[in-house]
C-alpha cells in the first residue's frame, strides 16, 4: 500500500536538537515520507536539509494549546511558510470553542486559512478534549472555515487518535475535508486500520517502525 506515502515525519519534542533534526529529515528522505513535520525553529534547517527531495515540510501553529491570539496565529504561519513551510497544521482554540463562542473558532480558523491561501490547513481540534457532539460541530466548523484538513491531536493531550473519533469526523465532513489521524499511532497495523476507513495523513514520529513493519509483512 506504499504507506510511506500517508506518513508525516513528526519530531515535535521541545528537546530536540538540531542532530535530531538532521537524522529525522535523513529518515524521511530514505523512506520517501510525504512530510516532516517541526517545530516552526527548524523549518529553515529542514529546508536546507530536504532540498531536491520530494519530502515536504509542515509546522505546527499556536502548538500545543491552542490558545494564542489569532494575529500570533497568522504572523507564526506566514513566517514558517517563508522560511519554507509548505504545510500549516494549528491548533484550534480549544477554550474558546468549549465556551461556545463558534463565531470566534470559525474567525481563528478562516483568517489564518485566508492568510496563508492555497498553502495546506490543517486544523488539530484535540479530540481527546471534546464529546462526539463536540467532535461532530468542531469538524463542521473546519470545513466551514475552508480547512484542508482535520487533524485529531497534538500528541500532547491526555489521548491522541481513536477510531471511533475519526469516522465521526469522516460521516461529518464526507469528502469536504479530508482527515490527518495523529497520537498514538505506533505501528503498521494501527496505521493501516485508519487508512482503511478513510484517513489521508498519519502523523506518528514512528514511521520508519511502520514502514519496516509493512516491508517485513510483504516478505512475510
Amino acid at each position: 500500500m506504499n504507506i510511506n506515502a500517508y506518513i508525516d515525519h513528526t519530531l515535535l519534542s521541545a528537546s530536540a536538537t538540531e542532530r535530531d533534526i538532521i537524522d529525522h529529515c535523513n529518515q524521511a528522505k530514505k523512506h520517501k515520507f510525504y512530510a516532516v513535520c517541526v517545530n516552526s525553529c527548524y523549518v529553515p534547517l529542514a529546508k536546507q536539509l530536504l532540498k531536491g527531495s520530494k519530502v515536504k515540510i509542515c509546522t505546527v501553529v499556536g502548538f500545543p494549546l491552542g490558545a494564542s491570539s489569532t494575529e500570533t496565529k497568522i504572523f507564526e504561519a506566514k513566517n514558517a511558510i517563508a522560511d519554507g513551510a509548505d504545510e500549516i497544521d494549528m491548533v484550534m482554540n480549544i477554550g474558546v470553542f468549549k465556551s461556545k463562542n463558534y463565531v470566534e473558532v470559525l474567525k481563528d480558523i478562516s483568517d489564518v486559512k485566508t492568510a496563508i491561501g492555497k498553502i495546506p490547513l490543517k486544523v488539530i481540534i484535540e479530540i481527546s478534549e471534546l464529546s462526539k457532539n463536540g467532535i461532530v460541530k468542531a469538524s463542521e466548523i473546519c470545513m466551514d472555515a475552508k480547512a484542508d484538513f482535520v487533524k485529531t491531536s497534538t500528541g500532547f493531550a491526555k489521548g491522541g487518535a481513536t477510531l471511533t473519533a475519526v469516522k465521526i469526523i469522516k460521516k461529518t465532513v464526507r469528502n469536504r475535508c479530508k482527515i490527518k489521524a495523529s497520537g498514538g499511532i505506533r505501528d503498521f497495523e494501527t496505521a493501516k486500520k485508519y487508512i482503511d476507513i478513510g484517513v489521508k495523513r498519519i502523523g506518528t514520529s514512528s514511521g520508519v517502525t511502520i514502514v519496516n513493519e509493512e516491508y517485513s509483512e510483504a516478505d512475510y
